[in-house]
């Protein structure tokens, strides 16, 4: 009897939640047809991945990785290359479910085939379950994918997942989460957490196939780090400047508004911005913030004297850290703080508004002092003048930040030789 209900209630869960997923594609489709670029770009990567997963050959290994978007993706590169490395007859498999991820990836080299991941329903998992007939397969962060886990596990196929964060207010932990755990306990074949409260968490719902490997994304920004070449333009701007450079990283309006009455009337400080969103109407807004500025794409002769250097285009950020006194990262005013390691890999201390709080490099990196955070321009202007102003107070900063990637390193090894145990 007690078999039968909870049968019953796995069921129903699993109908509940499938149903859930067809709104949300029905929610993709409609918003498609009234002319969203990303949902659109979706729609048309849903109709080509039957033809891209074909290529797969089922006589050859095949690793499957899945990251939602770019940043995630980001996350997966040190893990596919390592394994990559040590498997070099096995097929790569990678799947996006944002345009993000696959539209700026979709030629990565080490890969065989990049596809978009086709909505969690049924038909669509047996189908791409069977066609790509994956051996592993990892998954990324929060990716929780149950039709698809549930598929793979009755294909026999091992399942990880890396970088994966837990929290007490999460629904795997709620009254209500009971169907969630389990699927957690039967569909994985390991879970790679970041931090200690992750494990305390699974451990304590009874899933003990876990375990503390850190977070990839230490290890792959500092392949970015080590790999990085120098910039002419921003060497150029650069040239014969003789104060600090604060570079700004993925800003966004109020933001530059902070940086602006925070460094108004420093003659000494150089700004290097890399906003978020790259588009003319706010590329003018920025000029207006900083009207003695000239944009990356302009440069010429002669611009070296400007005091501010607007980058217009996507993909230097990462190596433009290198010219940083002291890095801003932002999205602290909005949705959450963009990617802080790319700054702290190069040892530079890092400014940052107040919404931080589910990051937990940045909770590390403020409380070994190599993070500052703010919530209004006189509160960022204080934080800047012992960094720009102290030498002692800056090398005490970016000690830190230098001593937190030391000991972050290696959750790639420690992933790798998991699962080859």
């Amino acid at each position: 009897m007690t078999t039968t209900i909870t049968r019953i209630k796995t069921t129903t869960m699993r109908i509940f939640y499938t149903i859930g997923i067809w709104f949300y594609e029905l929610g993709v489709r409609t918003a498609a047809l009234f002319g969203h670029v990303k949902a659109r770009q979706m729609v048309e990567g849903w109709k080509r991945w039957p033809d891209e997963v074909a290529k797969l050959s089922h006589q050859r290994p095949t690793a499957w990785f899945h990251a939602a978007s770019l940043g995630e993706f980001e996350q997966a590169r040190p893990v596919l290359e390592e394994y990559r490395r040590r498997h070099p007859n096995h097929q790569v498999l990678v799947t996006f479910f944002s345009p993000s991820g696959y539209e700026v990836r979709k030629n990565y080299p080490l890969a065989d085939v990049i596809c978009y991941l086709p909505m969690d329903t049924p038909r669509n998992v047996r189908r791409f379950v069977f066609d790509a007939d994956p051996d592993t397969v990892f998954f990324v962060k929060y990716e929780f994918w149950y039709n698809y886990l549930n598929a793979l596990k009755g294909w026999g196929s091992k399942t990880y997942i890396f970088s994966t964060i837990f929290r007490p207010g999460q629904y795997f932990f709620k009254w209500y989460g009971c169907w969630f755990r389990k699927q957690l306990k039967r569909c994985f074949t390991h879970l790679f957490v970041q931090n200690e409260e992750s494990l305390r968490l699974l451990k304590g719902v009874g899933i003990g196939q876990c375990s503390l490997a850190g977070d990839t994304r230490f290890d792959r920004v500092h392949q970015i780090a080590e790999a990085a070449e120098s910039d002419e333009v921003a060497e150029a701007f650069l040239k014969g400047h003789e104060g600090k450079v604060l570079v700004g990283g993925s800003t966004w309006p109020p933001d530059e508004e902070l940086i602006a009455k925070a460094t108004y009337g420093n003659d000494k400080l150089k700004i290097i911005l890399a906003p978020h969103v790259i588009n003319e109407e706010h590329l003018q807004q920025i000029e207006r913030l900083f009207p003695d500025s000239i944009r990356y794409s302009r440069f010429s002769a002669g611009s070296e004297s400007r005091k501010v250097l607007i980058i217009d285009n996507i993909g230097l950020l990462s190596k433009l850290y290198r010219y940083a006194d002291v890095a801003y990262i932002g999205g602290g005013f909005g949705v959450g703080i963009h990617n802080i390691l790319e700054a702290v890999t190069f040892g530079k201390p890092v400014l940052f508004g107040p919404n931080h709080r589910k990051f937990q490099e940045a909770h590390d990196i403020l409380s070994r002092g190599g993070g500052f955070t703010h919530s209004d321009a006189a509160g960022l202007a204080a934080n800047l003048e012992p960094l720009l102003g102290n030498p002692e107070a800056y090398t005490k900063a970016s000690d830190a930040c230098r001593a937190y990637m030391k000991e972050n390193l290696g959750s790639t090894e420690k992933i790798i030789s998991t699962i080859e145990k």
